[in-house]
């Protein structure tokens, strides 16, 4: 068959993923706008003028849900209900938890806050991880981390709108603008995170969910569907029968629970790499930048307008930056990506670190300059780094029977190092100034031999041949039945199923 250059099965993927990515968007908008919450006159008055340490919690207390959920909600959700399902529950309670927070009052409302925050970002973690679980399995191999960054390229759009969301709110200053300005900029994610819901029963279930849930006929047809004018019939064929194959396989070793990431020398080596990776990729400082930023603008001399306006220009140019990196990843691969991030990062951190030491008190305005320069260098080194390669790499290495469990339990990694970070950002920007910088500085120097060293490249790999990197989890060499033998257990289930009474 011809391939052709936008054939049906290309712009279904980019539908697709594209629309997974609104669930991303729903994460991103959450996430950015807090940021100009914090600094709403209105917010600081309704929740009695918290301090830095209470802000951090507010920040912070979020990740303990999002940690909760990766390890006790997120992978069953994924497992059972499939990507789509769990996505639309996961978006179902992240509204919920919005909801506490926008209509928090009186003398509870710090509580209310709180509450919303742990159940939104209970929610958030269910997204957060089937995004990309859906994006990686529909997904060719050879395209595979441009169709994955879809999903930063939603998360860090959301960013956006949430800065701008809140920049636009700080010209309502009514004293009725200052009572409800800040709870409209909340709400205002009820609108997408709606559309999301509402498209989600539509959309196809990924193949490697299907033939997993003994559902082979159908996951032939939606492989078939996906990559319909891409690849002929005979590669649509070998695709399918891999996924057959690997599904078989974890079964057959009965790689079915938790004890196998940690037990199998294999599994174990991924985990720990995905674990890491998404720790590093909050640790890095990443969290601070998405939560304070308006805050860092501040320090540098400009107002609180000013400093939304300039968190809206930052994030904008996110979604440039990763689209960029949505159009090199398959080509330059993981490891280089992130390598190069984690070496631009440091650089920018060295300079806002240094420079304000240099030049105490907004003195120097050239060097305030320079420093909110490098912030914008710095969102260039995490949008083409850490930020979409981190998810990319954790969906892709573990087997389709643990792939939810692996990559739920590594984002909780990622949910510690927010912790960390939420809470010794604000607090080190109190006591010790610019200092705080140099902290970070050190964990992204040491990250780029970690990332260079112990992280094989996974470019152009297809999900099933992983053991190649990492090793063949044990009794799994002869677990694999033959296809002959897949295709005869197809057959048997189809009828299993046509013969049950209607």
């Amino acid at each position: 068959m011809k391939k052709t250059s936008l054939s049906k099965a290309t712009v279904r993927l980019h539908a697709f993923c594209l629309f997974f990515a609104l669930g991303s968007f729903v994460w991103g908008y959450e996430v950015g706008i807090l940021s100009s919450v914090l600094v709403h006159p209105g917010f600081i008055e309704q929740l009695h003028h918290p301090d830095a340490a209470h802000k951090g919690i507010i920040t912070a207390i979020y990740y303990l849900g999002t940690w909760l959920s990766y390890i006790f909600l997120s992978r069953p959700a994924s497992d059972y209900l499939g990507r789509r399902y769990a996505s639309l529950i996961g978006t179902f309670v992240a509204c919920f938890g919005t909801a506490l927070e926008a209509g928090a009052t009186g003398r509870g409302a710090y509580a209310m806050v709180i509450a919303g925050r742990i159940i939104s970002g209970m929610g958030i973690a269910v997204v957060s991880t089937g995004v990309p679980l859906y994006q990686s399995e529909i997904s060719p191999a050879k395209q595979r981390g441009k169709f994955v960054v879809m999903n930063h390229i939603g998360f860090v759009t959301g960013l956006a709108v949430g800065f701008w969301v809140g920049y636009g709110m700080t010209f309502w200053t009514t004293a009725w603008g200052q009572y409800v300005g800040w709870r409209v900029s909340i709400a205002v994610q009820f609108v997408p995170a709606t559309v999301f819901m509402v498209g989600l029963p539509f959309l196809p279930e990924t193949p490697r969910w299907l033939v997993e849930h003994d559902r082979p006929d159908r996951g032939r047809d939606v492989l078939r569907y996906l990559r319909e004018g891409l690849v002929d019939e005979d590669e649509i064929a070998f695709e399918f029968d891999e996924i057959r194959a690997s599904v078989a396989a974890s079964r057959a070793a009965d790689n079915d629970g938790w004890a196998a990431l940690f037990l199998d020398p294999a599994l174990r080596s991924r985990l720990w790499r995905a674990s890491l990776l998404q720790f590093m990729a909050q640790m890095c400082g990443a969290t601070a930048m998405k939560y304070y930023l308006p805050t860092l603008f501040k320090v540098l001399g400009l107002g609180t307008r000013l400093s939304l306006l300039a968190g809206g220009i930052e994030s904008t140019l996110k979604i440039g930056c990763t689209v960029l990196e949505m159009l090199i990843i398959d080509r330059v691969g993981r490891r280089l990506t992130m390598t190069v991030g984690a070496a631009v990062m440091s650089l920018a951190m060295l300079i806002n670190g240094a420079l304000p030491l240099a030049y105490p008190h907004n003195i120097n305005h050239a060097s305030d300059y320079t420093c909110i320069v490098f912030v914008f260098i710095y969102s260039l080194g995490y949008s083409m780094g850490f930020g979409p390669a981190s998810w990319v790499y954790g969906s892709e290495i573990f087997p389709t029977a643990l792939r939810a469990r692996g990559l739920n339990f590594a984002a909780s990694g990622g949910a510690i190092g927010s912790i960390v970070v939420a809470q010794v950002w604000p607090v080190g920007i109190q006591n010790i100034g610019s200092r705080v910088y140099f902290f970070f500085l050190a964990i992204n120097l040491v990250c780029v031999p970690i990332i260079w060293f112990f992280y094989p490249e996974t470019k152009n790999l297809p999900l099933e041949e992983m053991d190649a990197l990492f090793g063949r989890p044990q009794g799994l060499h002869q677990a694999a039945p033959p296809v002959d033998d897949l295709r005869a257990a197809d057959r048997v289930v189809v009828e299993q199923r046509n013969e049950k009474p209607t």
